[in-house]
């Protein structure tokens, strides 16, 4: 009979709704609880030693901090950057205004969304539909939940999960994950957001909007002689919890998206595309500090659009 696998100094197994820290020494995985890291101090710290590699490796280290943003006067400062996507993080991004993303996002009707109107207006600015009738698409119904998706895709599928506060990857079974979302006591805020199913059953229950099929170049024009095999990276499913937040980024490749939000809502912080803002996007992204630099400070405008339930964007490339 195949034994479970233990860890911590506590010896008990996996707990996907316990935060864990690994030693750098003897690489066990520890409770934060069990060895007195706090999670939202974890980021900070640049070498962990649990309390049997201390006496041998000596004390954990802390990384070093440097503050820099387009304000910075230069002077030192005891304050400690704050790491994208912690809870003061959060905090403080729902107590900021932003503009109104109406100065940017164009809302059109499904039936007013055609080939015929992108033509004649371009596709440079952000289109919000705010239902979906008329755009020839198909979703399943808003009682769709987590425990259907688990029933089309399969509790066993490993997927990619994005550890907020840390605005790190890893995987886990979505078994895992359904438990993590149903968990009354969730220590971590965690988010699927690219779950890729265009070839799985749940594939028959979304569509995608008319205008989406009839311009792809995958579909359209890719050759089917091509050294490449067509790309199948089509549809995504989304699943965030509160306070979830994932960092600036351009889309792969530079492509066009379009969202649909079947349940709650999603907040998009949304910047202009321009050379400037590029080269500053290009800068704070390559910065070894960029985690502790929230973008929208280094340009001059960033929008703030909420996406509700039922409602679709489509963003330009």
């Amino acid at each position: 009979m195949a034994t479970v696998p233990v860890y911590c100094i506590c010896r008990l197994p996996y707990d996907v709704t316990r935060f864990m820290i690994e030693c750098d020494a003897c690489k066990d995985w520890f409770h934060g609880s069990c060895v007195g890291v706090d999670e939202d101090d974890a980021p900070d710290i640049d070498i962990y030693h649990c309390p049997n590699c201390e006496a041998d490796h000596g004390k954990s280290t802390l990384k070093k901090k440097k503050s820099w943003n387009k304000h910075d006067t230069g002077q030192s400062t005891d304050i400690k950057p704050v790491q994208n996507g912690s809870q003061v993080f959060i905090k403080e991004l729902r107590s900021r205004t932003f503009p109104s993303s109406d100065e940017v996002v164009v809302k059109l009707s499904g039936n007013q969304l055609t080939v015929e109107y992108l033509e004649e207006k371009g596709f440079t600015e952000p289109i919000l539909v705010q239902k979906k009738d008329g755009l020839g698409m198909s979703m399943p119904a808003p009682t769709f939940y987590i425990s259907d998706v688990e029933n089309y895709v399969g509790p066993d599928i490993l997927v990619d999960v994005i550890d907020v506060t840390k605005q790190t990857n890893s995987q886990m079974k979505f078994k895992e994950f359904v438990d993590y979302y149903y968990s009354t006591n969730r220590k971590r805020v965690l988010s699927v957001i690219n779950l890729e199913f265009s070839d799985m059953r749940m594939s028959s229950l979304v569509e995608s909007p008319e205008i989406v099929r009839k311009l792809s170049w995958v579909e359209n024009y890719w050759p089917d002689n091509a050294l490449l095999g067509k790309p199948k990276v089509t549809k995504y499913c989304l699943i965030c919890v509160k306070d979830s937040y994932t960092d600036f980024h351009i889309e792969c490749a530079g492509a066009s998206v379009w969202y649909h939000v079947l349940k709650g809502e999603k907040i998009f912080f949304l910047i202009k595309p321009t050379s400037a803002n590029l080269s500053l996007y290009e800068r704070w992204r390559s910065s070894s500090s960029y985690s502790e630099m929230f973008f929208a400070d280094q340009v001059d405008k960033c929008y703030k659009c909420t996406v509700k339930q039922g409602q679709t964007l489509f963003i330009p490339s």
